[in-house]
């Protein structure tokens, strides 16, 4: 958007920037701005997805599958190229999550635990996620437009969560800033089978 002023023969342009209008706006109208204002790896906050958007593709979908391990059952895998969370149940078997990993360049490996559980998580943006999107608010109170999502199991001491999202689309591609995130009914039913301690497998590759 620009304005122009003539002033003799010099004409001035004045620039309203967009990340201003943008913050002037969510403001205002959170819900409307958050379901208008999107970017391909930009948050939502605000948004509340229909029933028919939190439904999985089939292959994302939570199941029971065959997994050969040698971590003891309660164990959480997480492959991040394969976008697929694994909850070890023993006899060679996992409970499968589809999940959202981070996107290039914010894509981790280690051994964590979990730290601490909550129910719908409060959500406070740090300064870097601030900086590369500068429409998001500074704090959000948890609920069903919170991009947290339903539920959130914090790794270790890290900024890093398992969490819900209110971006269902997002499940199986790599888009978040390091957390890993799934659909509100498979984060809320992960964060009921595991108590805090649990130990965590971070993957980027497959392994041979």
């Amino acid at each position: 958007m620009e304005a122009a002023t003539n002033t003799g023969r010099n004409m001035t342009k004045i620039r309203v920037l967009p990340p201003l209008f943008a913050i002037v706006t969510m403001l205002l109208a959170p819900s409307a701005f958050a379901q208008g204002y999107n970017t391909n790896d930009g948050d939502q906050p605000g948004y509340i997805p229909s029933a028919a958007e939190e439904q999985l593709a089939p292959e994302f979908k939570r199941t029971v599958v065959l997994y050969r391990t040698n971590e003891a059952p309660g164990t959480i895998i997480i492959s991040t190229s394969e976008r697929f969370l694994y909850l070890v149940q023993g006899d060679g078997r996992a409970l499968r999550y589809g999940i959202g990993v981070g996107r290039e360049g914010f894509q981790w490996q280690g051994l964590q635990k979990i730290s601490r559980k909550q129910e719908w998580p409060d959500w406070t943006p740090p300064p870097e996620m601030i900086e590369r999107q500068p429409y998001l608010p500074r704090f959000m109170a948890g609920g069903p437009g919170n991009p947290m999502g339903a539920r959130a199991l914090y790794l270790g001491a890290t900024v890093y969560r398992i969490h819900g999202t209110n971006q269902p689309q997002t499940i199986g591609t790599a888009v978040s800033s390091g957390c890993f995130r799934l659909v509100n009914a498979d984060v809320t039913d992960l964060y009921d089978r595991v108590p805090v301690g649990t130990k965590v497998i971070i993957r980027q590759k497959p392994e041979i």
